[in-house]
């Protein structure tokens, strides 16, 4: 008997996946499950998901090492959490963020590097993408009202100075994010270690 792989979609924010157990506080974006993401325990057994993804998410509750906790809790050994959060560079562009992240934000979730920043889960990180341009917002250019000389330009732009930030995540976070008018994205995946 072959098990469906169990996936949620935390604060779908009406962008529903297919697939997904979507997860909302807003009834009016018509998500599968109601829930306020700062109450916890989240409506998911221990050990029972198999992927979870928060797209513009974190940055907008209250704790998130704790949201963190909780994810790890719900998430199956070996399971997989996808992260998308404005970098600090450009974190605080939207009125009710709440907090900034940066590339170090794993570094938190990893006992073996830093034991006393140890949050208390472990994570292992499987990869970090910072993006000059969100994917939210290179899809909208056009709503925007941006010309579509300038959607190529800016699509251009973006692929350059994404490639050349991801040479050094690190780098590029702590020395040159500011010089290109800071980085909308960052993307993280990581996974539950077995």
């Amino acid at each position: 008997m072959e098990t469906r792989e169990v996936k949620v979609n935390f604060g779908a924010s009406g962008f529903n996946k297919e697939g997904y157990i979507n997860v909302d506080i807003r009834e009016s974006v018509n998500p599968d499950v109601i829930h306020d993401l700062n109450i916890f325990p989240y409506p998911f057994a221990d050990n029972s998901v198999d992927r979870i993804e928060l797209t513009h998410v974190l940055e907008h509750l209250e704790k998130p090492f704790g949201v963190m906790h909780e994810l790890h809790r719900i998430l199956k050994p070996g399971g997989a959490l996808y992260i998308a959060v404005p970098h600090f560079s450009r974190g605080f562009t939207h009125a009710e963020h709440e907090h900034g992240f940066d590339v170090s934000f794993p570094y938190y979730f990893r006992n073996d590097l830093f034991p006393e920043q140890f949050y208390g889960v472990q994570y292992d990180l499987e990869s970090l993408q910072l993006n000059w341009i969100s994917h939210i917002t290179l899809r909208y250019l056009p709503q925007l009202g941006v010309g579509v000389v300038t959607q190529y330009v800016l699509k251009g732009l973006n692929s350059i100075i994404t490639w050349l930030a991801n040479v050094s995540p690190m780098f590029c976070s702590r020395i040159w994010c500011f010089w290109v008018g800071g980085f909308e994205e960052m993307e993280f995946t990581f996974k539950k270690p077995r």
